[in-house]
This record gives C-alpha cells, sequence and structure tokens, in this order.
C-alpha cells in the first residue's frame, strides 16, 4: 500500500474546509492513498512564523472573504461565513484525536461533520456541548466526548501533534505532505494529482 497523505488542517480554516471536500477522492484516484487527517493549532504555528489569521489581514481579508463566496459557487459546496470567525479549534480537535485513538474512520467523518456543522450550518463548535451534539449525530457517546475534551491527556495529545506538526515544517491551514514533499493551500490540490501521477519531479 502506498504512503499515507497527511492532511494537517485547522477545523477554524475555510481552505481546509473546501481542501476536505476532496482530498480523499483525489488520494485515492490518482494514487490509490489513504489520507491521514491531522488537526492542529494553526494560531500556535503563527506565533512561530510571526503571522496572523487571513481575516484580520487589511486588503487580504477582504479578497479572502470573495474568494471563499466565489469558491463555494465553484465546487457547489454549502457555505456561509461563521459569524464567530475565526475562532479557537481547541474542542473540536481534542475531540477528534479522542475519537481517533478508537476509530479512524469515525474521527474522520466526526471532522467532516464539525467542517460543515460551522461552515455551513454556523454552529459554534468552541463549545464543548455543541462538539458532544455533532458526535452524538455519528454515534459517539455525546457525554463522554465532551468529557474527553477536558480531560489532561487529550489537552496534550493536541499539544504533542501540534508540536509535531510544526516540526514537520507545517505553518498553514491546509498542508499536505506527499512522500516527504510539502504542499501549502488547497490551490495546491492540482499540483498533488500530478504528483500522485508521475511519482513526483
Amino acid at each position: 500500500m502506498p504512503k499515507a497523505i497527511d492532511f494537517y488542517f485547522d477545523f477554524s480554516s475555510p481552505y481546509a474546509y473546501f481542501a476536505a471536500q476532496k482530498i480523499d477522492d483525489v488520494a485515492m484516484e490518482f494514487g490509490g492513498r489513504d489520507v491521514e487527517w491531522r488537526p492542529f493549532l494553526l494560531g500556535v504555528a503563527m506565533q512561530s512564523t510571526k503571522n496572523q489569521p487571513l481575516a484580520h489581514q487589511p486588503m487580504k481579508g477582504e479578497y479572502c472573504t470573495a474568494d471563499w463566496d466565489r469558491l463555494a459557487r465553484f465546487m457547489k459546496v454549502p457555505w456561509q461565513l461563521p459569524e464567530k470567525f475565526p475562532i479557537a479549534s481547541l474542542a473540536p480537535a481534542r475531540a477528534y484525536y479522542w475519537i481517533y485513538d478508537q476509530d479512524k474512520a469515525l474521527a474522520k467523518d466526526f471532522a467532516k461533520a464539525c467542517f460543515s456543522a460551522y461552515f455551513s450550518g454556523g454552529s459554534d463548535i468552541t463549545k464543548p456541548p455543541v462538539v458532544g451534539e455533532i458526535g452524538g449525530a455519528l454515534g459517539i457517546d455525546a457525554a463522554e466526548l465532551e468529557a474527553a475534551i477536558a480531560d489532561n491527556a487529550i489537552k496534550e495529545r493536541l499539544k504533542d501533534e501540534t508540536l509535531t506538526a510544526i516540526q514537520a515544517g507545517v505553518f498553514g491551514s491546509p498542508f499536505f505532505i506527499v512522500d516527504d514533499e510539502k504542499f501549502w493551500g488547497s490551490d495546491r490540490i492540482w499540483m498533488i494529482k500530478r504528483w500522485l501521477k508521475t511519482g513526483g519531479w
């Protein structure tokens, strides 16, 4: 089995939301590969690069807001910029890793559901009860999931995953590593397709 693609993302990233709609299909169609979904805290990475969220940057923020609307129309996916944006994605990211350690496939379904709840439903996924409801709809015990979000071991797990991402050179969301080659941004998925088809260049 070919090496899996690492997909690093923050649940607060619109471009990661759009990338999440297609990266698994691209990986399978062009390389027969799995995708490892790896949420991390983009804010911590931004501290390392002395960057700030796109929405907070003059001119660039306005451009990106229009671009997200345009991208949603182009891809024909549900979209609305949440009222509370950007957010600290601690709750869904911690919940993800708790689920991941039990069922990787379910964790991916949970991540997709969180993206959808936030970027198409406007749900405040910073709140553990909301995250619990999202998990509950997938058959996960909501009370256990909420408790896991507050568990010190899971908190440390997310810190470790974020540090590991940064050490791997991850500085933005979405970020992909394919055969040790780094690709930043949803607009690089076309390049990932070519890489998978040709074996690199």
